[in-house]
């Protein structure tokens, strides 16, 4: 069967798990299973694709439709594009959803309740963001906007990894994108 390209979405956020299960799925994919894959985690994106953009709702959609272009360029041509990043407005997810093709898009949500984030936070991102030291923080000064059909939905704060892996690739396998 020959390959075919499609885009695994992860938002949720800060902290919620989204690198760490598309990091397993790209081992998953790429190495166990020799499919062609490429990761395009937020924070990479963001130093080298969307580098110079701030955190304004502006900003975050362009970041978000970058990360989309490049993900269509990618299923288009039958290699499958893991996205992880927060991507808090349902608007541009949507959107994003849409340049690529519903039927060659999964969204998978990534759930973890705020203190549980905040407990898991090593940077301290969020005690800033509550003392007012981060502007435009997601969940805390600004909004995220929890998807309305995702998917999948992970909790991170109930599964193991590979719990959460394994529904992931449940769905994939339901969907026929992969064997």
């Amino acid at each position: 069967m020959q390959q075919k390209g499609f885009t695994l979405w992860f938002t949720g956020m800060s902290g919620a798990g989204k690198t760490t299960l598309a990091q397993r799925l790209y081992e998953e994919l790429k190495h166990k299973r020799g499919l062609k894959v490429e990761l395009l985690d937020g924070d990479v994106v963001r130093t080298n694709l969307s580098k110079g953009l701030g955190f304004s709702k502006e900003d975050r959609d362009t970041n978000i439709r970058r990360i989309g272009f490049v993900c269509n360029l990618l299923t288009r041509n039958d290699v499958i594009a893991i996205a992880s990043a927060i991507s808090p407005y349902e608007e541009v997810r949507e959107e994003v959803r849409q340049m690529i093709g519903p039927d060659k898009f999964v969204l998978v949500y990534v759930k973890a309740p705020l203190e549980v984030l905040i407990e898991r936070d090593v940077k301290g991102l969020y005690k800033k963001a509550l003392a007012g030291e981060i502007k435009n923080f997601t969940g805390i000064s600004d909004p995220y906007e929890e998807p309305q059909n995702p998917d999948v939905v992970v909790h991170s704060d109930k599964e193991e990894v590979e719990e959460s892996v394994a529904k992931i690739l449940a769905h994939l396998k339901e969907r026929g994108l992969i064997e």
